[in-house]
């Protein structure tokens, strides 16, 4: 199993001692995932917190119309799921598909929970890059309700440069809200000056 990615991302946040990094490895489930199939579908309970050791996925919801909106973007080293789902043990409204084909490890909830209890270490972990999660949302409601489409696009750019050979421009524009064609003209207007 492909657990090594996982104990150095923890590892960059706290010293690992050898029975953590073996429950570590307990813990985890590592599953493949081929392009375009769902690891979370609306209506299914999130029952995994999800490191993505190799690939790409996106996360989005379908609204009344059929149109897609996109939530979140996940590669190697960031972590995918529906955490309002995974709490609440509620049907989520979210869907989770894998852009490439991936390798993921994942958690379950009472494993995860084991985990704190046993390692209190693992709690201080999981907080510390839920803020982080949360930070990052309330600088992107921010952003959305002050920036211009042209601003959220360089900031993207920006922040995620390493997306762009990996996600469709259709994906980025659900992303930053905005139509394909309408990003098309702000990457044309970018490109001229």
């Amino acid at each position: 199993m492909t657990t090594q990615p996982l104990l150095d991302y923890f590892e960059n946040y706290l010293p690992l001692i050898e029975e953590e990094k073996a429950d570590v490895e307990a813990y985890f489930k590592e599953r493949r995932v081929k392009r375009r199939q769902f690891i979370l579908q609306e209506g299914d309970i999130c029952k995994h917190n999800t490191f993505v050791v190799e690939g790409c996925f996106r996360m989005y919801m379908v609204d009344e119309k059929g149109k897609e909106h996109n939530l979140q973007f996940a590669v190697e080293n960031w972590w995918i799921g529906d955490i309002g789902s995974f709490h609440s043990e509620e049907p989520s409204k979210l869907y989770i598909e894998a852009l490439e084909n991936s390798v993921i490890l994942q958690i379950k909830k009472e494993d995860q929970l084991r985990l704190f209890v046993d390692h209190p270490k693992f709690n201080r972990i999981f907080r510390v890059f839920t803020e982080n999660a949360l930070v990052g949302a309330q600088r992107r409601i921010l952003q959305n309700i002050s920036s211009t489409a042209e601003e959220r696009y360089l900031d993207f750019l920006n922040r995620y440069p390493h997306f762009f050979n990996r996600i469709s421009n259709v994906q980025i524009a659900s992303y930053l809200g905005v139509t394909p064609e309408f990003l098309s003209t702000i990457r044309k207007k970018i490109a001229k000056s």
